[in-house]
């Protein structure tokens, strides 16, 4: 079998490269056409994702099929690999939907690649106004091994991160435990003291989950649970970088605390994102309007009733509003995001063939996906 050659400029050095793919993997890099006008990087790395494209991973009728037609939307935006996220529910509709993301995956080895895990955002929440954002605090409940053993047992051990408070007596058990498997433990959604903060990463936890989001409006100045995070070297934190979300000088701020090695982008995207704009009825939110610039609101309100701009509109808004260099934004998006799920994420010689080839604007100061590959076959564009 030949070998695929793909090309493309290289973010960091400017460098023109010519990337060779062998049976899935990057098999040779070697410098590409003097005259390329393309960019080229790793495929996106989605670790927080609830829908995309009218495809509702927590609705009650979730089956495989929207599982598949939702990993296919990501693929046109520049994703190769995603976390689908549940968010706080029944057990039984966790379970529900632990299922379908286990069928999708046995049905399509290319969607088992793109899925190596399902992130649990909840239901070990805070119960408290604010922290617990959008999640129904009628299904807030406090962390159970029982519980995510029956998580597994349904779905053949998919589960791979848990989103959580560590103000729940026992926590620090909980994380150790579910980290002594392999799972990743990140906080989210909380109102613990900065004393539990600090005892969670030292049982293990290794994430912040949207920092600075669900999270009170009034805080005490310090110390408090956003700065108790940042200063945890220990932990990544992961943002969403959709210019709704977090203001820019926030944003800006947070990435130099946290520094660009332990900083993760995240869409957090409902169904509703890459719909067109307008008024919309969800299951959760009620009535929202889709704008223009991709703020999903309350109708009639200020309030933000979910994400839903896709990851590659993140790296795009770091270059345009947090000047953030292209290479830095992609590698929170690449890399950074890949040493959570079996070191994906580069561009190196034995690495697996996920990438990205892009052009970048000036003009619109956009990023438009040209080709897409996952393990060396190409979903999106051509060779």
């Amino acid at each position: 079998m030949m070998p695929t050659i793909l090309t493309g400029k290289d973010p960091s050095s400017g460098r023109s490269l010519a990337i060779e793919i062998t049976d899935q993997l990057i098999s040779d890099i070697r410098p590409g056409p003097a005259d390329e006008t393309a960019w080229l990087s790793a495929g996106l790395i989605d670790l927080q994702i609830n829908g995309y494209g009218g495809h509702d991973l927590n609705a009650e009728d979730i089956d495989a099929n929207v599982v598949i037609a939702l990993a296919v939307c990501l693929q046109q935006e520049g994703v190769t690999t995603l976390v689908p996220t549940l968010i706080t529910a029944s057990e039984a509709q966790i379970i529900a939907a632990l299922r379908a993301i286990d069928d999708a995956r046995r049905k399509d080895p290319l969607i088992a690649r793109m899925i190596p895990y399902v992130h649990i955002e909840g239901p070990a929440l805070s119960a408290e106004d604010g922290p617990r954002g959008a999640h129904p605090p009628e299904h807030i409940r406090p962390p159970s091994l029982a519980e995510f053993e029956r998580w597994q047992l349904a779905s053949n051990g998919l589960v791979g991160m848990v989103t959580m408070s560590p103000h729940w007596p026992n926590s620090a058990q909980y994380i150790a435990n579910l980290t002594a498997r392999g799972v990743h433990i990140a906080i989210g959604h909380t109102h613990a003291t900065a004393e539990q903060i600090v005892a969670a990463a030292d049982a293990g936890a290794v994430l912040s989950t949207h920092l600075g989001n669900g999270a009170h409006g009034i805080l005490r100045r310090h110390p408090n649970y956003i700065w108790a995070q940042l200063a945890e070297d220990r932990m990544f934190a992961s943002f969403i970088a959709d210019g709704h979300h977090l203001p820019s000088d926030t944003l800006k701020v947070m990435l130099r605390a946290k520094g660009l090695e332990r900083s993760i982008l995240v869409s957090d995207t409902a169904a509703l994102g890459g719909m067109a704009p307008g008024d919309y009825t969800t299951p959760i939110g009620g009535q929202v309007n889709l704008s223009k610039d991709g703020r999903l609101s309350l109708s009639g309100t200020p309030y933000l009733a979910a994400a839903a701009l896709p990851l590659i509109a993140g790296v795009a808004h770091l270059v345009n509003h947090v000047a953030v260099p292209l290479a830095d934004a992609l590698r929170m998006a690449t890399q950074n995001p890949g040493r959570l799920v079996g070191a994906r994420g580069v561009i190196a010689i034995g690495a697996s063939a996920d990438l990205l080839r892009f052009r970048w604007s000036n003009d619109t100061s956009a990023i438009s996906v040209g080709t897409v590959m996952i393990a060396g076959k190409t979903v999106v564009g051509t060779k």
